[in-house]
């Protein structure tokens, strides 16, 4: 599919956008373009890579000339650049708004002006019934990509929604290893709460396989194990050796949820099994063969997919975190 393809990454320096590079690379391509607007992670990633396949391009998705400008000659477009942080979203919704729901706009625009072939929309579980300002962007972003189905364009649109990743920039894990090695103690926002987790190589490898899949307006829904955030915590100290380490909790932060879902209940009505790995759910909108598509498939049988439910043992846990590279 990627062989001899020309592929823009947006937001393609943080840890989804390498993984994503690295895989990509295997499969072929003629050209990566990563266009960010971090100059130095740009310089650091071209070293890093060494690699003459790989593009570097400076801009914002907010700013659609500078993105058609770096569309021309697209073949597939990975959607990546966000503001992902649910305190910075709730404290200045205005920033949040223009990169996650403008920003997304000028990708569908840019995309169709110069004829990419598909756009690969990366969303969160934070968009399932929104409670925090960032949740709402996402949500409003896969609106806008699903519906780029019915602009009548050979560009086809596709959502991959999928829970926290480990060892991304930001993950809990490099906090709470820093904390109980510096302080001994480890801030929990709440004891009950839990998270969907998943390694950084297994989230890319099924997001490719997405988009392989996709034909144009479903969303697909990693499936994700889950644990209490406590547990995780936990096994970091058992690992490090630190026994001693006081929790301390500091209340739930504006807008965060204590579990999470990936889709809700009222997208239940039109989520169906696809397999192993994924479940799809489908758009309320009528685009085109997509229901006929997926009609043999069944529906899901829960009314909302929690993390919440079938969590992880600490040993699972432990299990994930050596896959993934996370103990010595």
């Amino acid at each position: 599919m990627y062989k001899n393809s020309t592929i823009l990454v947006t937001g393609g320096t943080g840890s989804w956008g390498h993984e994503l590079v690295t895989q990509l690379l295997k499969h072929d391509p003629k050209k990566i373009i990563i266009y960010s607007r971090n100059e130095s992670a740009q310089v650091a990633m071209k070293r890093a890579f060494e690699d003459q396949r790989l593009s570097f391009c400076i801009g914002e998705v907010r700013d659609k000339e500078a993105l058609s400008r770096a569309c021309r000659g697209v073949d597939y477009l990975f959607h990546l650049a966000a503001l992902k942080h649910v305190p910075v979203c709730e404290d200045q919704p205005y920033e949040a708004l223009k990169t996650n729901v403008l920003g997304t706009q000028n990708v569908i625009e840019a995309a169709i002006e110069n004829g990419v072939k598909k756009v690969i929309n990366i969303s969160t579980d934070k968009a399932a019934n929104p409670s925090n300002f960032y949740g709402m962007t996402k949500s409003i972003g896969e609106k806008l990509i699903i519906y780029a189905n019915l602009l009548k364009t050979p560009t086809r649109f596709v959502c991959v929604r999928g829970g926290n990743v480990l060892g991304t920039n930001g993950s809990v894990i490099h906090l709470f290893k820093q904390q109980i090695r510096e302080k001994g103690q480890i801030g929990l926002t709440h004891k009950d709460m839990t998270r969907f987790f998943l390694t950084l190589q297994e989230a890319i490898a099924m997001l490719l396989r997405a988009t392989a899949e996709g034909s144009g307006g479903e969303t697909f829904v990693m499936k994700m194990p889950t644990c209490r955030i406590l547990d995780l915590a936990e096994v970091l100290m058992e690992s490090m050796g630190k026994t001693e380490v006081e929790v301390v909790e500091l209340g739930v932060r504006p807008g965060e949820k204590i579990h999470e879902i990936l889709y809700s209940e009222y997208e239940a009505q039109n989520t169906v099994v696809f397999n192993e790995e994924y479940l799809i759910i489908l758009p309320t909108l009528d685009i085109p063969g997509l229901k006929e598509k997926y009609a043999g498939f069944p529906r899901v049988a829960a009314d909302e997919y929690t993390s919440a439910e079938d969590l992880m043992n600490k040993q699972q846990i432990r299990d994930l975190l050596e896959k993934g590279g996370f103990l010595t």
